[in-house]
This record gives structure tokens, C-alpha cells and sequence, in this order.
């Protein structure tokens, strides 16, 4: 039985905020001789990748003198790539987490998938799928498209979307190059994680190595916030195992979180510079408890169109607005979307570090700067 105390330190939201920043190198630019942009996609635990650029957007907010080709070419050497992992959501991990995470979070995301198809595959035989897709991404990479109409041919009485979605679900695929290049097309093809790497997989993850992970990259959290990070449950006991080893505090709600003893808890003081961060940044995703960088409820739901995440950027530590960035002609345009008129003082920042933005983003000959409301 473990007992627990009502004595633990008390930490406020913006000590929360300043500690979370701490960890996500949103605080300082860290200097590419202090951190390599592998080791950095390896200490964040991953990068949120939907989308090709999000990436590229998430490291120029965190490195200093970052540049795309610098996350290019380690995907390009295999040395990072994306795949579907934590919440069956694409990111973008070094080989490492690709080989040892995936099968960690399996019953958090893909597995949680694949129940949603199974209408689609009635006496569809999961092992047999799962060797034959094996058999076929191995052969070569393929589409999603591609591994449709191959898996049809064995079970023409199924669903060949939800034959494609289960391949997916039930091996470890990355998404071959070109595919996440900086300024490279190509469409996504797909193999498995042991033909990429030329290595096995695994052995994966241990539950108590993650849960210290992630308070590297988030902490201090509750055990609710590394759950709706990672989409396991039943975590509670693995904290509990670990609690010898870990800080114990407490949120002004009164919810438990820990943290490593060791980890950067910031006086809640320490200027926070405004950071550009793409759709879907997981500083924004990975407490079931968001407050410690949503301050207004409502703000969070004007960084949504549907089911798809906006651009946003961060003033004085929180969520302030949204922005895009558009090209034409030469010419790239940064227009950011305040959710309050900000003062002369944090627009003249704001623009400062939107122009920096777009020095790294955009090989545009010309740039420009724009305010404006953003959208209902």
C-alpha cells in the first residue's frame, strides 16, 4: 500500500508553464554544439508530423541557427523518420524510438485503430494480413493505395480500406524518403521499420524508461497528463513503482505531479520570448491538463478549423494566437493572428521573431510582417 502525503509542494500555473518551456527548449534556443537535431528529436520524445513541415517549424522554434536541411538529412540517412506511434498519430522519431517505442504505445494507438475497422474485416485472418503486408512492403515500399489493391487480391470480401488501415496498425511502417524532406514531393510509401533501419525491432520500450521520458520532455505531470500523451492506461501503478525515484507536487488544484528530481523548474519570473510553433506542436497536446499553456478555454477552440490544428504562437509562455505563412512571387508574407491586440512592446517581439521565422522557413527574396484579427 502506497501512502500518500498532502504536504507536497505547491506549484502555480506559470511555474508549470516555465518548467514545461524549460523542457521543450522553448525557453532558450539551445546551440547546435549543445544538442544535435537527432538527439533533440530523440530528448522531445518525438515531433508531431501530420504533416511534412510541422517539424522543420517545431525544431526552428527550439534550435538556434537551425535550418530544414539539418532535419532533412538525418531522415534522408535514416537516422530519423516518420511513422504512426503515440496515439496513432504520425511523428517524426529517431530510429531508435521508431524500432523501440512503437511497440510500447501499440495498445495506446494502433491497436485502438484497428478495433474502429473491424466490420471491415470479417473473417479476415489479423496474422495472415499482417505477414502477407509484411511480405509486400518488404518486397518494396508501397502505397497505401498499392497495399489496397494487393491486400484485395487475398480478401476480396473486405473492406480494402480497412484491409490497409489494419496492415498499418498491425506492423511497425515508416514513411520512406523523399516522402518528409524539406522541398521534396513524393507521395507516401511505406515498409517496415526492420527494412529501413537493416536492424530487428525492439526490444521495446519499458513502461518506468517512458513515463521518465516524458517528465524529461513535459514535467512536471500527473499521471492522467503522461496517459493522454502516450494513449496508454493504467499507468498509475508505474508511477507509483517509480515514486522512490521521482519530485512529488502538487498543481493549485490540488492533482499529485512529478517530475525528476534533477529536471529545470524555472522561477516562474523567467521572461518567456514569443515562439512560432506549427499545427499540432505537442506543447499543446500532451497534458490532459492544459492550462499550464492554454490560459482560456475559448482560445483553444480558435486554434481549430474542424479536426485540423492551426499554426499558433506563444506570448509571455501561453497560447496568443494563430498565424500562416504564405509565399507568392518571390515574397513571404508571416500573418499573425493575435487573439487580444498585444501591447507595442510585445507586438515589436513578436514581429522580431516572426521575421526570424521566416528568414529560416522561407527562401522567398523578400519578407513581410502582417497583424490581423483572427478568424472567427
Amino acid at each position: 500500500m502506497v501512502t500518500r502525503t498532502t504536504t507536497h509542494p505547491v506549484l502555480g500555473t506559470r511555474a508549470l508553464n516555465r518548467a514545461t518551456l524549460a523542457r521543450q527548449l522553448l525557453l532558450r534556443r539551445v546551440p547546435r554544439a549543445e544538442l544535435s537535431v537527432t538527439d533533440a528529436v530523440g530528448q522531445l520524445v518525438g515531433l508531431q508530423a501530420q504533416n511534412v513541415r510541422p517539424p522543420y517549424v517545431a525544431l526552428a522554434a527550439r534550435l538556434a541557427d537551425f535550418a530544414p536541411g539539418e532535419l532533412s538529412a538525418p531522415m534522408a540517412s535514416r537516422a530519423v523518420a516518420r511513422m504512426v506511434t503515440l496515439r496513432s498519430t504520425l511523428h517524426t522519431h529517431t530510429a531508435d524510438d521508431c524500432l523501440a517505442l512503437r511497440p510500447l504505445v501499440q495498445s495506446g494507438g494502433p491497436d485502438r485503430e484497428l478495433r474502429m475497422f473491424r466490420t471491415g474485416l470479417t473473417g479476415v485472418d489479423l496474422d495472415r494480413l499482417a505477414a502477407v503486408a509484411r511480405e509486400l512492403v518488404e518486397e518494396e515500399p508501397r502505397t497505401m493505395k498499392q497495399l489496397r489493391e494487393a491486400l484485395a487480391v487475398h480478401w476480396p470480401d473486405a473492406d480494402p480500406f480497412a484491409l490497409s488501415v489494419a496492415a498499418r496498425c498491425l506492423l511497425p511502417l515508416v514513411q520512406v524518403t523523399p516522402r518528409g524532406l524539406w522541398g521534396a514531393g513524393g507521395q507516401v510509401a511505406l515498409t517496415t521499420t526492420e527494412r529501413w533501419f537493416g536492424r530487428p525491432a525492439g526490444p521495446a520500450a519499458t513502461a518506468e524508461d517512458t513515463v521518465l521520458r516524458y517528465l524529461a520532455a513535459f514535467g512536471p505531470a500527473s499521471v492522467k497528463d503522461m496517459q493522454t500523451w502516450s494513449g496508454l492506461t493504467r499507468m498509475r501503478a508505474v508511477f507509483d513503482g517509480l515514486r522512490p525515484r521521482l519530485a512529488v507536487f502538487r498543481d493549485e488544484a490540488g492533482t499529485e505531479l512529478f517530475d525528476l528530481p534533477d529536471a529545470p523548474r524555472p522561477d516562474p519570473g523567467t521572461p518567456a520570448p514569443p515562439r512560432f510553433l506549427p499545427e499540432f506542436d505537442n506543447l499543446l497536446l500532451s497534458h490532459a491538463d492544459r492550462s499550464r499553456v492554454i490560459a482560456r478555454d475559448e482560445h483553444r477552440n480558435l486554434t481549430w478549423r474542424g479536426n485540423q490544428s492551426c499554426p499558433a504562437f506563444l506570448l509571455d509562455g501561453f497560447l496568443a494566437g494563430t498565424w500562416r505563412l504564405t509565399e507568392d512571387a518571390g515574397r513571404a508574407t508571416l500573418t499573425v493572428q493575435p487573439f487580444e491586440e498585444p501591447g507595442r512592446a510585445a507586438r515589436g517581439e513578436l514581429t522580431a521573431e516572426a521575421e526570424r521565422t521566416l528568414r529560416t522557413l522561407s527562401a522567398a527574396t523578400s519578407y513581410d510582417v502582417r497583424f490581423e484579427a483572427v478568424d472567427a
